[in-house]
């Protein structure tokens, strides 16, 4: 088994065995050369992440740097949108001119496109050259583009806290979003069958079994979340729950507003969550990553990227044994924590 470690990167990162790897390509089609498991927790991330680990975790955070950071499908574009709007005192013009994935750089996401897709990509977008821009714009390390970006920054990751710069919290602003796992891995496989980076052709099943074996992206999900809620009392930190923002909107836009030193009036509050608003989102072309489906990396046709925004959907995908195989797993990994999803605690 391959291992690297080095000066500039501390953890340790394992080369998934051979045949484990082999198996999960052929469910997992974008990717062709296997994965990674990394620090003692193993994160689960393509092999790929090897090039940018060093990069990520000693990027110069700057003051007015501001990560938005969850596992993936738990709400984060919604978030991305609040932050950015309340930081930048409700400017709907420029929200609506500039699509999200250029306001706010995907950290991580070059780490997911693997040559052979590139190469792909490049050659169904041969026939335009504005294409072949955007595709270089969309899968450049994000590293480089949020050095050449100008302050104040905002920054998407799934990352978590372990693998980002040790100087993060004590120097920028996170704000991070957990959702209940079960509403996470239903979302998160329609994306993985839309998106070609990741090209799953599975069942939910088998997706299921791979995401609470922790042999999926971003994997494992609970330690993801409980990095992030250890340190929900640091004043850089606002920890927030997607079920939260579905039960009480104009509430979490005040904790925002509050975290971000901003002052809204309760008509700003009531026009922000209007242009929040699920059916208004989905229909926000700003925020439904349009880019990706034109330059073919989303697939026509499939689930839009944001999808119906409901806590509580995956009991349409769950038959009973699921069901409580879900509820042991989250018991389990909950045991020794006062971490509780909201809808939970009534």
């Amino acid at each position: 088994m391959d291992q690297l470690r080095n000066n500039n990167f501390p953890l340790e990162i394992r080369d998934v065995e051979p045949k484990l790897a082999e198996h999960l390509m052929m469910y997992f089609t974008g990717e062709h050369t296997g994965f990674v498991q990394v620090g003692p927790k193993g994160y689960f991330l393509p092999n790929k992440y090897k090039q940018e680990a060093s990069n990520i975790y000693n990027m110069e955070i700057r003051p007015t740097d501001i990560f938005v950071a969850s596992y993936p499908r738990s709400g984060t574009t919604w978030t991305q949108e609040l932050v950015w709007m309340v930081a930048n005192d409700l400017d709907y013009a420029k929200s609506d001119a500039i699509p999200l994935t250029e306001r706010y750089p995907f950290l991580e996401f070059s780490v997911f496109v693997h040559p052979v897709m590139k190469k792909r990509f490049s050659n169904e977008n041969s026939d335009s050259e504005r294409k072949l821009e955007l595709l270089e714009l969309v899968t450049a390390p994000g590293t480089e583009l949020l050095a050449e970006m100008p302050s104040p920054r905002f920054v998407k990751t799934h990352l978590p806290l372990s693998l980002l710069p040790p100087t993060l919290l004590d120097t920028a602003k996170v704000v991070y979003v957990a959702r209940d796992p079960r509403d996470v891995a239903v979302s998160f496989y329609h994306l993985n069958k839309s998106m070609r980076t990741q090209g799953y052709i599975g069942d939910f099943k088998m997706y299921w079994e791979f995401f609470i074996k922790d042999l999926h992206h971003w994997t494992p999900f609970f330690d993801h979340l409980k990095e992030s809620w250890e340190k929900r009392h640091h004043p850089n930190l606002l920890f927030l729950f997607y079920e939260e923002l579905s039960k009480d909107l104009p509430a979490a836009v005040g904790r925002v507003a509050k975290f971000l030193g901003k002052e809204l009036s309760e008509k700003q509050i009531a026009q922000l969550c209007d242009h929040l608003s699920i059916d208004n989102f989905k229909n926000n072309k700003s925020v439904n990553y349009d880019v990706m489906r034109e330059l073919g990396v989303l697939i026509s046709g499939k689930d839009a990227f944001v999808r119906k925004g409901k806590a509580g959907g995956w009991r349409d995908y769950f038959d009973e044994d699921m069901a409580q195989q879900a509820e042991r797993w989250m018991a389990d990994n909950l045991r020794d924590t006062d971490f509780r999803f909201p809808h939970l605690e009534n």
